[in-house]
């Protein structure tokens, strides 16, 4: 295929390309799609990679009007290479939405506030249990022993108490959508 042929078609397939991109282009992506060795940029809105295979089929254009071959041929290849990754990317979003998971925060936290509620329990009947031990000791170093125990347990009740009354927020917050 010659240079010029070549070029007719990058350009229109690159024009196909930017008519998908746009009108998903603004939408950010959760994490970092594509190889570093692919893309130079790191953005993370696909209209940001389509300005960068953009801005690489300018580069091949100049190259390929002042006959620098191999640049051409590197560039060429590279283009080719951007274009599927960013078709495979436009064509896997719709399923990668789907793949979410909706309410995988609520679960998360109904499930973090379960465990914390049974955090508490224990600790309740572990500081009754060391209360009740405190009673039946007779000498003072057992005393004070017992007594520190409580206290360790009870610093981690209230600390227990603390995590339970923001989880506790935190659920009421999504669920009145804040």
């Amino acid at each position: 295929m010659n240079t010029h042929r070549l070029l007719q078609v990058l350009e229109q397939q690159i024009a196909a390309l930017a008519s998908e991109v746009t009108p998903r282009g603004d939408a950010p992506i959760s994490q970092a799609r594509f190889d570093a060795a692919l893309f130079a940029n790191r953005g993370t809105r696909l209209r940001d990679y389509l300005a960068e295979v953009q801005k690489n089929f300018t580069q091949l254009q100049t190259a390929a009007r002042d006959n620098r071959t191999n640049q051409v041929a590197y560039l060429a290849e590279r283009l080719v290479t951007q274009i599927a990754a960013l078709k495979r990317e436009l064509a896997t979003q719709g399923l990668r939405r789907k793949n979410q998971p909706k309410e995988a925060g609520a679960v998360d936290l109904y499930h973090k506030l379960a465990e914390h509620q049974d955090y508490e329990r224990r600790l309740s009947s572990m500081i009754q249990d060391r209360e009740s031990l405190l009673r039946q000791q007779s000498t003072l170093a057992a005393q004070q022993k017992m007594q520190h125990e409580l206290a360790v347990l009870a610093g981690r009740l209230m600390r227990c108490r603390q995590v339970l009354a923001r989880i506790e927020r935190s659920i009421e917050h999504k669920e009145k959508g804040l």
